[in-house]
């Protein structure tokens, strides 16, 4: 289960990489992307298929980045989830975050196992500040409707 508490060490680190990022600008994982880096973070673009992303290179796996990272966001699907927890650990990540339809029972078993910090199944743009238009008023009826972590 998702705490509070991890949902904020995840965003305390200011290195990550994003796994799930496309040569197409208008996938979901690029949005997190450019969103985490308008908001300050470093950010390294994971994907094993594309040489730059958003004009910056990209990285073919977790153990090819060039400096460590704090944390990885995942936008995969699930059965891709489980190897890439694997390769966070292999790579000393201790923050894993597993954006909504990336988790999987036994990716979160996984990390929880290996002592991995994880959030499973939250959408990051909920928890990112500031917060957006959009996501405002849907963290106001979540936290109403206490389905918000604690």
């Amino acid at each position: 289960m998702t705490t509070q508490a991890a949902v904020e060490g995840f965003l305390a680190q200011r290195t990550l990489a994003v796994v799930g990022v496309s040569r197409n600008p208008q996938k979901f994982g690029n949005t997190l992307y450019r969103e985490l880096k308008k908001r300050g973070y470093r950010v390294f673009p994971i994907n094993a298929h594309a040489e730059s992303v958003e004009g910056d290179r990209c990285y073919p796996n977790l153990s090819a980045l060039p400096e460590p990272v704090g944390g990885v966001l995942i936008n995969v699907p699930p059965a891709q989830s489980e190897q890439i927890v694997q390769e966070a650990a292999t790579a000393g990540i201790h923050w894993v975050w597993l954006q909504q339809g990336a988790q999987s029972e036994a990716a979160v078993r996984f990390c929880e196992a290996q002592g991995l910090n994880v959030v499973a199944g939250e959408c990051l743009f909920m928890f990112l500040q500031p917060m957006d238009f959009f996501h405002k008023p849907h963290r106001w009826l979540w936290r109403l409707l206490g389905k918000l972590p604690k």
